[in-house]
């Protein structure tokens, strides 16, 4: 029988390989959280896993039904990744029910789904990310939980645009289109960011970045409810989604012709100050200018596939 030790560890080690951009934040919890944010990331890389996959639709959605079911059981059995999880619901409480609204988003990207106004859009990201936001939320602990939980909700979905963004050329090759049909109509742009003109399409990406700061702004008033490890954690995650997001609304075509990211030096920093900021007591300095008042975003068209989910 795994120990959970060893399976904390295995959760651990998926986060800090495959997380490229969450685990900046999460290692600035202490441990106890670390591992409850490791445990539930690996859970929803494993989901995710399934929906980017090569399987068929239908091995894909059994699959997903599948992890449906072992959440349902009343234990673990030796899989790790429940093992960790259990052990994390047990510690800090996490709403079970997020998890299988977690499995119906990916369920969506299973099925192909495309979204025809941003309402349907903003249901989709509440389902993938929305769902982490809230069970990261039951792991920092919150001074008023009933104020905070839509707050974290509405910062998920801010983060998941920011990935719908990035991705939209790696996506779109991989048979997906997240953005809005209506806001191609909108723009006189084709729903296809390969082959459209690149002026028409950049106007669709610069009006939704412009949206989805909105939704950073709302999302931010988490702060104050968080303590301030928790806070400098959120910090450094929303740093580095809102410095992806500023390279994006200098430069909505890149998007149309590479993934963007920062660069390793840059996330460190990032952190750095998120946990400056959080030892300073100065959870209300995440705003939106905290953290461009150093080094500026940086493109770095590196190829490599970033699956984080949000959290």
């Amino acid at each position: 029988m795994i120990s959970v030790e060893a399976a904390y560890r295995l959760c651990e080690g998926i986060t800090r390989v495959e997380a490229a951009n969450f685990y900046y934040g999460i290692r600035l919890l202490p441990a106890p959280k670390q591992r409850g944010m490791c445990a539930v990331y690996a859970f929803a890389r494993r989901v995710d896993d399934i929906g980017d996959g090569s399987l068929s639709q239908a091995e894909k959605l059994r699959r997903l039904e599948a992890e449906r079911t072992q959440l349902d059981h009343t234990g673990p059995g030796q899989d790790p990744v429940l093992v960790a999880l259990h052990d994390t619901r047990e510690r800090f409480g996490l709403p079970w029910d997020a998890l299988h609204t977690l499995i119906d988003g990916v369920e969506a990207d299973a099925r192909g789904t495309t979204y025809e106004t941003f309402s349907e859009l903003v249901v989709y990201c509440r389902q993938v990310a929305g769902s982490i936001g809230r069970l990261s939320l039951a792991i920092f602990g919150a001074t008023d939980r009933d104020k905070a939980s839509p707050l974290a909700d509405d910062l998920g979905v801010a983060m998941q645009l920011t990935n719908i963004l990035r991705d939209v050329r790696e996506d779109f090759e991989r048979g997906r289109l997240y953005l809005p049909r209506e806001d191609f109509a909108r723009f006189g742009a084709p729903p296809d960011p390969l082959t459209g003109p690149l002026g028409p399409l950049s106007a669709v990406i610069r009006f939704e970045a412009a949206r989805n700061r909105e939704w950073f702004g709302r999302g931010l008033e988490l702060l104050p409810y968080l303590d301030a490890r928790s806070a400098a954690c959120v910090g450094a995650m929303t740093g580095i989604y809102r410095r992806i997001l500023d390279c994006i609304e200098r430069e909505p075509e890149q998007v149309i012709l590479r993934r963007i990211s920062l660069p390793v030096w840059e996330k460190a920093w990032v952190a750095a100050v998120a946990l400056a900021n959080g030892a300073a007591g100065g959870r209300r300095t995440f705003g939106p200018r905290a953290l461009r008042n150093g080094a500026r975003g940086q493109l770095d068209h590196s190829g490599t596939r970033s699956k984080d989910r949000v959290a």
